[in-house]
């Protein structure tokens, strides 16, 4: 297969991924687009998923030039009946998952709730990957080694784990929604981490990536600011800024690479582990939202890790 310059760059293009199978969520577009190329080029079976039936066409399209075996399956991760099918076509499609990488999620500008009436950032960026996670498991479980990779960022450190806040849109702040869910993210990957017994858990912050559908989300008062600052760390060293092929690198290293092979319930950040901020780190906290995540998705005890 075509070299591909993620891969290079994440320091796995020699790994050979044959006969694995990979789902990517939010495939279609910005970091998990070039994750799931990447991984595609090491020889994956990968699984896109994103909510523009065409973008998923033209992604497979692209990995099947690769030589990759690849399909399309839409999900909407506001809904959670949407993420229960999205579940379901997976397992009807592969008896082992060998990779599920987190990588959905958004920065919205409105404050809105979903129709069961929890705060859309929280409910899109975390608890739909939680619910995916959790019913994927037993696929995950029956892979050799199986991993599990979820996107956060940097901007957990700014996030408060305010449960009363995701059922509420009052005083609606954007940049504190999408904290707070970067935040969960770490959490949940800490406590499933805990869990886990054969299947690795950790997670990632990708980068600054100015080019990202992120960017594009901002406030537009904040956007050109953030363009026009972005642009000039850019040239700074040691500035963690990134172009989109650049923020595929952790989690395409985290999906792929040997030297990861036994780590779990680790945060990383240019392919090397980091402390993340100390309120990812309460124990107690991971456990509440634990809790709270069962709950609000209307878990089962038999879906449950």
């Amino acid at each position: 297969m075509t070299a591909n310059r993620v891969a290079l760059a994440a320091g796995v293009d020699g790994v050979d991924l044959d006969g694995k199978t990979v789902l990517v969520t939010g495939s279609t577009a910005g970091i998990g687009r070039e994750t799931a190329l990447a991984l595609g080029s090491l020889g994956a079976r990968v699984i896109v998923h994103g909510r523009d039936r065409d973008a998923g066409a033209e992604t497979v399209e692209a990995l099947h030039d690769l030589g990759a075996s690849a399909e399309f399956f839409r999900a909407d991760f506001a809904s959670i009946p949407d993420v229960r099918d999205l579940a379901e076509d997976v397992k009807t499609t592969t008896e082992e998952l060998d990779v599920l990488v987190n990588n959905a999620g958004g920065y919205f500008r409105t404050g809105r709730l979903t129709e069961t009436g929890v705060e859309y950032t929280f409910a899109v960026n975390h608890l739909a990957p939680f619910l995916l996670t959790n019913l994927l498991m037993p696929t995950l479980r029956a892979a050799p080694a199986g991993r599990v990779v979820t996107v956060s960022s940097e901007a957990h450190q700014n996030g408060k784990l305010d449960l009363d806040a995701v059922e509420s849109v009052e005083d609606y702040s954007s940049f504190s929604a999408y904290a707070r869910s970067k935040l969960a993210n770490v959490l949940f990957t800490f406590e499933l981490a805990r869990r886990l017994e054969t299947v690795t858990a950790n997670c990632l912050h990708p980068g600054f990536v100015p080019g990202s559908g992120f960017m594009r989300d901002l406030p537009v008062p904040v956007r050109g600011p953030a363009q026009f600052f972005g642009s000039l760390l850019a040239s700074v060293p040691f500035v963690p800024v990134s172009s989109v092929r650049e923020g595929a690198e952790t989690p395409v290293y985290l999906a792929a690479s040997p030297d990861v092979a036994d780590v779990t319930g680790s945060y990383f950040a240019d392919r090397r582990e980091r402390q993340p901020a100390a309120p990812a780190r309460d124990v107690d906290a991971q456990r509440r939202l634990w809790e709270y995540s069962i709950d609000s998705v209307g878990l089962q005890a038999s879906e449950t890790i």
